[in-house]
């Protein structure tokens, strides 16, 4: 009996063993397994340029820790209501540069500042939201030249009625999200009326540098489309806001 008990006790203290090592054998293994991979981001189907996030788009992917780069979004907070600028895959890992909450609003150096129309000189038929264009100043007292050295946003073109001016069946600002250049060509050949006011995203130093110089009426604007508004569908430049 004593040998039968002491054989029954061999084998438990055999298979609580093995137990024990079987199961550090797999805690050790998840622990790698969660060291060298990342959950991220991913919507769930396919997400065309201009369509806003919703909470139930949007899943997790495990990847490779040696794949994960720092624009990935790790976490669903903040995204819901977010503006797709570029189509996304399903289930491809989502980049922050291909979203955006308020795309057309200014930066937080920025306001946007409708001009008035008795400072501009010409404005260019084809700018729509969304694009950059370049701002010239023009007048008897002084020289032409350029009056700001970069590029700046239109947060708005309007009619005479306060019409966002776009074409109904095929949107410029939903076309360049899609980098789809020959639709945003045609977008703007076929658009709802004239533009009659634009509003544009500037910093404060810009506006009164602006204002200075239009509101004697000496000298009037040039507002000038920039091939600047095609850069889509790449993210943008180191530093850039």
């Amino acid at each position: 009996m004593n040998r039968k008990r002491h054989l029954l006790l061999s084998v438990t203290a055999a298979l609580l063993s093995g137990l024990l090592v079987y199961g550090v054998y797999m805690l050790q293994l998840r622990q790698v397994k969660f060291q060298e991979t990342v959950n991220v981001v991913v919507p769930l189907r396919f997400v065309a340029a201009g369509e806003r996030l919703a909470p139930d788009m949007l899943g997790e992917k495990q990847i490779a820790k040696a794949s994960y780069t720092d624009d990935m979004a790790v976490s669903r907070d903040g995204l819901a209501g977010m503006e797709v600028v570029v189509p996304l895959g399903a289930n491809e890992p989502l980049l922050r540069w291909k979203v955006d909450k308020f795309r057309l609003l200014p930066s937080q150096s920025q306001s946007t500042f409708g001009i008035p129309r008795d400072y501009v000189l010409s404005v260019s038929n084809g700018i729509r939201a969304g694009d950059k264009v370049m701002v010239y100043v023009s007048g008897e007292a002084a020289g032409s030249e350029r009056l700001f050295p970069e590029a700046v946003t239109v947060a708005s073109v309007k009619t005479a009625g306060n019409v966002e001016i776009d074409d109904a069946d095929n949107s410029s600002l939903l076309s360049m999200a899609s980098g789809d250049k020959e639709a945003m060509y045609a977008s703007r050949r076929d658009a709802n009326g004239m533009i009659d006011y634009i509003n544009l995203n500037l910093t404060e130093a810009e506006w009164l540098k602006l204002d200075s110089l239009c509101k004697g009426g000496q000298s009037k604007l040039v507002i000038a489309y920039s091939p600047e508004s095609l850069d889509v569908g790449s993210p943008p430049a180191e530093g850039s806001p």
